[in-house]
């Protein structure tokens, strides 16, 4: 991975020259004091002395620069970047400015504002257009954005595939709650279907029951229907019968006897 490259700045000591008298010595002593203890990687005790010479001269570029060094390094992005911007209002020539800008480009990148770092290295090289450390860092920056691009569009098609997939499934799960839905409610159907036969039957049957009891009462059971010739056969018999009767009376009257019918 490309690795940042920082300016830190903090060789600008003899800038110091064209201060005022009255403050020239303080001043000095306060900011080649921060340097030390930044060299030493003592950031907030830096911070510290370089707060103190800005305290005698507000305006002093190297302060301002050094003390946006030094918030860079403890990682205090916000504060390092108006720290850098009050060291442009005094910066007196192109060089020193495109220091500034460059070091604010490496606060916008550590923030993950890679746009906005692409915009200050432009600017660095606009003022400067020979420094190799302000295109390395710019180099980096645009690699960045584009392979964040990348990795952004792969995200995403990852999420929208994730997403159809996830929709093909409730899809799935939806049409497979439907069939079991509708097969629910066909077994339903069908029960009160049954039941509902079974109720009208149940009443036919009793009509029926009683239709039949009411035809047998109305038409008595006759049995078997008798022919003509076993009805003459017993005509016949009968008349043999009451013949023989007779016969047997007028032997005991001694007279006939009228039968009862004329057959």
């Amino acid at each position: 991975m490309l690795k940042i490259k920082y300016v830190t700045g903090l060789v600008l000591l003899f800038s110091l020259m064209f201060m005022p008298k009255g403050f020239s010595q303080s001043l000095r002593s306060s900011v080649n004091t921060g340097v030390e203890k930044y060299q030493q990687k003592n950031y907030s005790g830096a911070e510290a002395n370089f707060k103190k010479g800005l305290e005698k001269v507000p305006n002093n570029f190297q302060a301002n620069f050094n003390l946006g060094d030094s918030y860079y390094k403890q990682k205090r992005y916000n504060k390092a970047i108006k720290a850098y911007e009050q060291a442009l209002l005094t910066g007196k020539n192109n060089i020193l400015r495109s220091k500034v800008y460059h070091n604010i480009g490496n606060v916008l990148l550590q923030s993950k504002k890679i746009k906005e770092s692409i915009g200050a290295y432009k600017k660095s090289l606009e003022l400067n257009p020979g420094d190799m450390s302000t295109k390395y860092n710019l180099s980096y920056a645009l690699n960045l954005l584009k392979h964040n691009k990348s990795r952004n569009k792969n995200n995403k098609n990852k999420n929208k595939n994730k997403n159809k997939d996830k929709n093909n499934k409730n899809n799935k799960n939806q049409q497979n709650n439907k069939k079991q839905q509708n097969k629910q409610n066909q077994n339903k159907n069908n029960q009160q279907k049954q039941k509902n036969q079974k109720q009208n039957q149940q009443p036919q049957n009793k009509n029926e029951r009683r239709k039949n009891n009411k035809q047998s009462m109305k038409n008595p059971q006759q049995g078997n229907k008798m022919t003509k010739a076993e009805a003459n056969r017993i005509l016949a018999a009968l008349r043999h019968d009451e013949l023989k009767l007779a016969k047997q009376l007028r032997r005991k009257k001694g007279k006939p006897i009228k039968t009862a019918k004329d057959w």
